[in-house]
């Protein structure tokens, strides 16, 4: 089978009519059954929004390393990674070298945060870009309960306290060739519910694997959004919904210098209280959960835990 990331306008969700509801949460199921990503278009997320956002995160990233390391990542996620600061093949037991890649992670209590004051109106555009993606997360959590048979609000009390992360990631030019086994971003899944992510076209990019091994190339498509799920909405589903292995390939060596690229992805996260276990209609008789219950905070936990370099 040829399998493609397919591109899901969910505009006519948006809009509430019920026949334009179901039809785009059957689309939405089937991508996450068959492959766990999509893109979408029809989103109502401003352009302009993501373009500042951009812009000043390109910023922040030009700054001196003594002044971003004035927000060194935290223990609790929040703040700046530097340069190979991250192994996220380690999640999965590799022991690739780190990748090679820097991010300023933001946490869902913008009060608690690591904001830099550098550039000026960073800490504006992050709050404002951060709230637009918890709105799309929510709306995209009602279409996954509808693709799931379940009423729409389903997922309301579980993520109404959520413990989400936006990350801005910048994958600088490859002055020197990387070491073997070592990606821009090595191979893992996604630890949450879903994932919102807006990517440049440059060199080096985005790969998922199907379901047959096979690794897909998935370029960005202008002003949308590039959505997979993570391990959280896997269990919950049973795995009849996919966490898809994915990764950040390096550019090839003739255009190593011309591959900076940037990467704005928002991790949504339940409420760290929120018991994730079987859907009701992810098991029967045929199919039993697989899974116990946990909390999403312990799960959540776990997996950063060997992810990252501190």
């Amino acid at each position: 089978m040829n399998m493609q990331v397919p591109t899901i306008d969910i505009a006519p969700f948006l809009e509430g009519a019920p026949d334009g509801k179901r039809r785009v949460a059957g689309q939405v199921g089937r991508a996450c059954e068959e492959i766990g990503f999509l893109t979408i278009v029809g989103h109502g997320v401003p352009n302009e929004s993501v373009e500042k956002t951009y812009r000043l995160a390109r910023e922040f990233f030009d700054l001196p390393e003594a002044e971003k390391l004035k927000y060194k990542l935290r223990a609790d996620g929040v703040g700046y990674s530097p340069l190979r600061g991250e192994q996220l093949a380690a999640t999965l037991g590799d022991s690739a070298p780190a990748d090679l890649k820097e991010s300023l992670n933001i946490g869902t209590n913008l009060e608690n945060n690591l904001l830099p004051e550098q550039p000026h109106g960073f800490k504006p555009t992050l709050t404002e870009y951060f709230r637009a993606m918890e709105n799309l997360a929510g709306t995209l959590m009602c279409v996954f309960a509808l693709a799931l048979s379940l009423r729409e609000n389903f997922f309301d009390d579980k993520i109404n306290n959520p413990n989400s992360f936006l990350r801005l990631i910048n994958y600088p030019n490859q002055e020197q060739e990387p070491l073997p086994g070592q990606l821009r971003a090595g191979a893992h899944s996604d630890y949450g519910t879903l994932t919102i992510l807006r990517a440049e076209n440059a060199p080096g990019g985005l790969q998922v694997q199907t379901r047959n091994g096979e690794w897909l190339e998935v370029g960005p498509i202008q002003d949308a959004f590039i959505i997979n799920i993570g391990d959280l909405m896997m269990r919950w589903t049973n795995d009849k919904w996919i966490s898809t292995l994915h990764r950040v390939v390096n550019p090839p060596r003739d255009r190593a210098l011309g591959s900076r690229r940037q990467s704005l992805v928002f991790f949504h996260n339940p409420n760290n209280d929120a018991v994730v276990e079987c859907l009701p209609s992810c098991c029967d008789a045929d199919h039993p959960a697989k899974y116990a219950p946990i909390t999403a905070g312990e799960h959540l936990a776990l997996k950063t835990r060997k992810a990252y370099r501190m």
